[in-house]
């Protein structure tokens, strides 16, 4: 019966280990809790703990819709706020080193934590309660995120600015994007090319959102 149990068990992991290696070796996109071939657009799931992104089939992601459990369903629908103007001031007292940056409320830290997106990825920057209250008190709209998935992510690259309300995913594909192409000091061209095609895309996609006054 130990043999047999043993020997069990090395089939369990030599099938675990050729399932990991046709993923690697196919350009097929998985479903990180239940092995299911995804294709094309999907739902994505945020672990606040570990900031991590899953890749999740529909059914997966709906078993974490209402919030509850390990995972938070990232969604997917992007805001721009076409009236939110963020003075110099504001944003210098920050002390943010680049003009792109993202906002949200994280969950295990329990507050609002700022990040920038840089050479060596998506970076903290410390941000003072007193600082965030003015950005929130912007736009009404900054209020209502959700937390840990959704964000204020803000282009100070442009002229004028741009202000959106993005899902946490958006924000560390722009982290990725700004990671690989960065070189130099500066950054070069390449990236700010890059950087300027993402929000191109993004502003495509996003439905404007106006200050919702009482």
């Amino acid at each position: 019966m130990a043999s047999m149990t043993k020997a069990a068990n090395i089939s369990d992991a030599s099938l675990m280990a050729l399932k990991r290696l046709r993923r690697k070796q196919s350009s097929t996109e998985w479903c990180e809790l239940c092995a299911r071939a995804l294709e094309g657009r999907h739902a994505h799931l945020l672990d606040p703990q570990a900031r991590r992104i899953l890749c999740a089939c529909d059914p997966c992601a709906f078993l974490f819709q209402d919030g509850a459990g390990r995972y938070r369903r990232v969604p997917r629908d992007s805001f721009f706020l076409s009236d939110l103007a963020l003075d110099n001031l504001q944003w210098e007292s920050l002390s943010i080193p680049v003009n792109l940056a993202f906002f949200f409320f994280s969950s295990p830290a329990k507050r609002v934590v700022a990040y920038y997106p840089s050479p060596g990825g998506a970076t903290e920057s410390l941000l003072t309660l007193e600082a965030w209250e003015g950005i929130a008190a912007a736009h009404s709209r900054i209020g209502q995120m959700q937390p840990d998935v959704e964000a204020l992510l803000v282009n100070r690259v442009a002229s004028p600015p741009d202000y959106y309300i993005v899902p946490i995913d958006r924000c560390y594909e722009l982290s990725g994007i700004v990671r690989k192409h960065w070189q130099g000091f500066t950054g070069g061209d390449d990236v700010w090319r890059e950087v300027a095609n993402f929000f191109a895309a993004l502003r495509s996609e996003a439905v404007t959102v106006e200050e919702q006054l009482a």
